[in-house]
């Protein structure tokens, strides 16, 4: 059984004293393919040193995460991106998107950020990833415009409705189920069965957003396990089903 972590911060500091532990215990329940979302310039050194140590299991994103979307740096943090891309390959351009939970005088420009980088992907014949925190009308503005050929990855972290989840596949967007599935004020399990199945791929967004029973806790890509199982109730199917279905739509997306 081979399952597929499609969203989770292993350079996180929350793993410095078990890292490779943590990764190692994820490996051996099967969690073989771990995809690596950039926040800023200051992670890449780590996200890249991590690559380097487990090339057959880490894959790297870069991108511009809407929470770094300053006024004095984001130009400056949007050229380092598409520098990177000149230098080297990704797999995504990611996480990008708006969150206008922590910040909403930075719109505007969270919505520059979020268009030039999907041009980006575009560019380069790449999918993306979508970091949305209150901002489902506005990501869908931004995605409204860019539609069509050239425009599709994943909507990291769904959590919302049924209708919204129609649209974001509309917009050729598979659905980052992670532990949010798991909990009890959720929602999202209450429609997810209506969603065809090859629409989502699993993720934890390690460390955070740890499904039950570690809500609360810091999270690890081996509870990519957990979320599946859950998935096993909602589609009816068994949990190896699961996994190969949700890593083969995860290939589908990256290409690997």
């Amino acid at each position: 059984m081979i399952l597929t972590d499609t969203h989770t911060h292993l350079y996180s500091s929350q793993f410095a004293e078990d890292r490779e532990q943590m990764i190692q215990n994820a490996i051996d329940k099967g969690v073989t393919r771990f995809f690596i979302p950039a926040i800023d310039s200051t992670y890449a050194e780590r996200m890249y040193s991590l690559e380097t140590q487990y090339p057959d299991n880490i894959f790297l994103m870069m991108g511009l995460h809407p929470c770094y979307v300053k006024p004095e740096t984001y130009l400056e943090e949007l050229t380092f991106v598409e520098n990177e891309f000149e230098k080297r390959n990704f797999y995504a351009v990611g996480e990008i998107g708006i969150d206008l939970y922590w910040d909403k005088t930075t719109l505007e420009i969270q919505k520059i950020a979020f268009q030039r980088q999907i041009q980006l992907a575009k560019k380069y014949k790449l999918p993306i990833n979508i970091h949305c925190r209150d901002a489902f009308d506005e990501i869908f503005e931004v995605l409204e415009l860019e539609k069509g050929e050239g425009l599709y990855g994943i909507f990291h972290c769904f959590s919302g409705d049924y209708e919204q989840a129609q649209k974001a596949i509309s917009y050729g967007m598979k659905l980052g189920i992670g532990g949010v599935v798991t909990f009890k004020n959720g929602k999202i399990d209450q429609f997810l069965n209506q969603i065809d199945i090859k629409h989502i791929v699993l993720e934890t967004d390690s460390p955070y957003l740890a499904p039950a029973p570690h809500r609360g806790k810091r999270n690890e890509s081996s509870y990519v396990a957990l979320v599946a199982q859950k998935l096993t109730e909602i589609y009816g199917l068994p949990i190896d089903e699961v996994a190969r279905i949700t890593t083969e739509n995860s290939k589908e997306v990256f290409g690997i």
